[in-house]
């Protein structure tokens, strides 16, 4: 192994642990390695759009559109320790997502189970004084709506190979068993119910003082150090510039339709690149059996 190939090696392993827990490699040999029938196969678009680099600008995006729903965010800065663990966060996210992605059926609904018995017991009130339950089937909703649009834009964005109109249907029906399955209602099939649906929650959307703590701490006092700092900050200049335009005051984020259109792009394509070129260093994953029809 060449000096650059095994420097290559060493990040990709850094990035993995990081983004998916210390027991990165074991979960990824499980979830993408382990014969037995999935929900989904390499030729379904939410495996495309799941499994490219674009999903770390998607996910940046998607916490600060969520963070706009005064109860869902009550709820992660009630009930998640966010802000003292935020890899641990990062990597119960991220392997969900993978399980229900790219994991043996069983597996799939296991996550999914968890993350509904968690729900249930989560429930508060807002400094408003108005309640909130995490298993509230609209705000699983909501939540569910500001990931796939985050995602979907970022891969349209940056993604290595975007989806055709057609194939941006498929992806949002293929999404949505998920946020069915973890009790959402009315969750969007087509990519143009993506838009009304977003569009339809846009009046409950404002500002709080916990939305704007959580935009400072993930773009200004996000957990890097180092030269990572700088790829982190492509990835936070890239997910700002995807933000709809109506997104930004209530955030204090900036908006320049000029510079999100040039700099923010030219910030998306190099965080992306970089990332493809860090994770081509791990070893390719098994191939699982044939998936079931659906």
């Amino acid at each position: 192994m060449t000096p650059v190939h095994a420097a290559r090696r060493r990040l990709s392993d850094l990035l993995l642990a990081r983004v998916a827990g210390p027991d990165a490699h074991d979960a990824r040999h499980r979830i993408h390695g382990e014969p037995g029938e999935r929900w989904f196969g390499p030729q379904d678009p939410v495996q495309r759009v799941h499994g490219d680099a674009s999903m770390y600008v998607g996910g940046l995006r998607a916490l600060l559109l969520q963070s706009l729903h005064p109860l869902a965010m009550a709820a992660v800065a009630q009930h998640s320790d966010y802000r003292n663990d935020p890899w641990g966060r990062l990597a119960r996210t991220s392997t969900f997502i993978a399980e229900t992605t790219y994991a043996k059926v069983e597996d799939a609904e296991r996550a999914i189970a968890i993350v509904r018995a968690v729900h249930r017991h989560i429930s508060g009130t807002t400094t408003d004084g108005v309640p909130y339950r995490a298993d509230d089937p609209h705000l699983i909703t909501w939540v569910h709506i500001a990931e796939v649009d985050s995602f979907l834009t970022a891969h349209q964005r940056f993604g290595t190979r975007p989806l055709t109109a057609a194939e941006t249907d498929t992806y949002v029906a293929q999404a949505a068993g998920v946020a069915r399955r973890l009790g959402g209602e009315a969750v969007p099939t087509t990519h143009a119910e993506l838009r009304a649906a977003l569009e339809h929650y846009r009046s409950e959307l404002r500002s709080t003082p916990e939305a704007l703590e959580a935009a400072q701490f993930l773009l200004h006092r996000p957990p890097v150090t180092g030269p990572a700092r700088a790829g982190y900050a492509l990835i936070g200049r890239a997910a700002v510039a995807t933000l709809p335009r109506w997104a930004r005051e209530p955030l204090r984020l900036p908006d320049h339709p000029r510079r999100d259109a040039t700099l923010g792009a030219a910030a998306g394509h190099a965080a992306t690149r970089s990332l493809r070129w860090v994770l081509g260093g791990l070893e390719a994953a098994p191939e699982p059996e044939p998936v079931s029809p659906r």
